[in-house]
């Protein structure tokens, strides 16, 4: 593949996608906003379709947050107990959780998943707060479109608004991601708990 090659990346960026936004629900750090942000640039340039980058980013970011909360809503975590890179992930789970408070409310399983690491905890948070699955899942579903139209908006509109090639718009449209992700944590952090809601020592402490 020609990493800076638009039509390569016009072919590919269908297949990134979903393995990665999955993988995205259990370990933040995969950069899921990058690449549905290519995706969108990808889309004013002409060389992906925009209505499909959306839906692929939206059902995959479902799926990996039901993935998420029926690991902990069934008290199943303690599976990736079992490797070094699953106590790893275990570990880091109980930060994020930490890290971005204990709320499992609706509005936050919708909102969350704009700042860092907020999917995931969210998630986790919500599997272990005995969420209905019913509600967990339409609320997911909301979020899910809602993340996937803003960040493949935000690629689409930066593409277009500049005229840059599709790897200098995917730069910017992460750099303004960032920038409002981190103002929106600071923001909830300030107004949430830091608070754990998990009753269990994390893996190592």
């Amino acid at each position: 593949m020609d990493f800076g090659n638009a039509d390569s990346w016009g072919a590919a960026i269908y297949f990134w996608i979903m393995p990665v936004v999955l993988g995205d629900a259990i370990f933040p750090p995969i950069p899921s906003e990058m690449v549905v942000i290519t995706g969108g640039a990808l889309s004013a340039d002409g060389r992906a379709n925009v209505f499909l980058v959306a839906a692929l980013a939206a059902v995959a970011s479902w799926l990996g947050d039901m993935v998420v909360f029926q690991l902990f809503k069934r008290r199943l975590s303690h599976v990736l107990d079992r490797w070094r890179w699953g106590r790893k992930v275990h570990h880091g789970i109980h930060e994020a959780i930490a890290r971005a408070g204990r709320s499992s409310t609706y509005g936050a399983i919708i909102g969350a998943r704009f700042i860092p690491g907020g999917r995931l905890a969210t998630s986790a948070a919500a599997g272990i707060a005995d969420v209905s699955v019913r509600g967990f899942s339409l609320c997911a579903g909301l979020g899910a479109v809602l993340w996937a139209c803003w960040l493949v908006g935000l690629g689409y509109f930066t593409g277009s608004a500049t005229k840059l090639p599709f790897w200098a718009s995917s730069l910017i449209g992460v750099g303004v991601g960032l920038v409002i992700g981190a103002v929106v944590g600071v923001i909830v952090t300030r107004r949430r708990g830091t608070r754990s809601p998990v009753d269990e020592p994390a893996p190592g402490d």
